[in-house]
């Protein structure tokens, strides 16, 4: 299979020709020195380029996977990396933490919208399902090559997330607007080409796996682990505390909390990871954050000592370092 029939499989369209709207009035290349950061005075969108400072998207939330298979492992070949956690996406937040999706239509990707309209509610704008395919240039073959090892789905391919991913997030970041690209590198999937590369930056710094295992903090079907203790371990090593997600039954559903009144959650899954930025979200200069910087959580998991798991991965379900993609009916 060549890399380009390769391309093709990301759901993806052909784009016409835009010309930069008056909301964009600089290419990026022009941006001013030094780079204003998101969320402060000199990012508000009437004081700045929104194509050289996050003003949409302002709290940047660079999010991973913990999963122990992918139900895919048989019929695509679809499996997760040994000794690594897997990216889940590169999410725009406001300034306040809450949020949009699906903000621009017209680069709409994703074959199974979630939610199903822009504001997830029964009154927002319907998002159609993509059903189209479309293809790219040779540029992005190492890089498709790193998404297949490290940007994995579950109970879906691949290619869909990826999809899902840009759709819903991407097109929420004010640098990543169809504005800031020529009309050339627009035709050519500028805009997703930069989003999936900076995802895949913002990933490579935050290595999950590697800095739990340094405090014996190990995948274990035995072991329970304190919540607070991996809280500690992630937030020294990103500079401020992230999200821990926790999925699977709650603590005070299980045999060992039957009567507590801690209602977390109690399998390890995700962590996502907070960050104000300098100048371009592609540029990747984070200023760590705590998750709670705007009242939210730092997690879903149960507090109680040693009640969160940390799985391990199902047999079959890890692969090497250079994993094939495979898709039944597709040259």
């Amino acid at each position: 299979m060549s890399p380009l029939t390769l391309f093709s499989l990301l759901t993806c369209a052909a784009l016409t020709a835009s010309t930069i709207p008056p909301s964009y009035p600089h290419p990026p290349q022009t941006c001013p020195q030094p780079p204003s950061l998101s969320c402060s005075l000199p990012s508000f969108p009437q004081s700045t380029n929104k194509c050289c400072t996050e003003t949409l998207g302002g709290l940047i939330l660079s999010t991973q996977f913990w999963s122990t298979y992918t139900g895919l492992e048989t019929s695509h070949n679809q499996v997760l990396p040994s000794s690594s956690w897997t990216l889940h996406g590169l999410w725009p937040d406001f300034c306040n933490g809450s949020w949009t999706q699906y903000c621009d239509l017209t680069r709409q990707y994703d074959p199974h919208p979630e939610p199903n309209t822009t504001t997830g509610k029964a009154d927002g704008v319907p998002v159609p399902a993509w059903k189209g395919v479309g293809a790219w240039g040779r540029r992005v073959e190492r890089l498709l090559k790193w998404m297949r090892k490290y940007w994995i789905a579950q109970r879906m391919e691949n290619r869909e997330l990826w999809a899902h991913e840009f759709s819903k997030h991407a097109t929420c970041f004010s640098t990543f607007g169809t504005g800031c690209f020529s009309e050339r590198g627009l035709e050519r999937y500028e805009d997703l080409v930069e989003y999936f590369e900076a995802a895949k930056g913002w990933f490579e710094g935050l290595s999950t796996y590697a800095w739990l295992e340094e405090e014996r903090i190990v995948p274990s079907n035995k072991t329970g682990y304190a919540l607070g203790r991996i809280q500690q371990v992630l937030g020294k090593r990103h500079g401020k505390t992230p999200f821990v997600g926790c999925s699977g039954p709650r603590w005070n559903e299980t045999e060992k909390g039957k009567g507590s009144l801690d209602a977390g959650r109690t399998v390890l899954s995700e962590v996502w990871y907070y960050f104000h930025v300098w100048g371009r979200v592609q540029e990747r200069r984070g200023v760590p954050v705590r998750a709670d910087l705007n009242g939210g959580s730092t997690s879903s998991c149960a507090k109680a000592e040693g009640a969160v798991r940390y799985l391990e991965r199902a047999k079959g379900s890890e692969g090497g370092a250079d994993q094939k993609y495979f898709l039944t009916g597709v040259p």
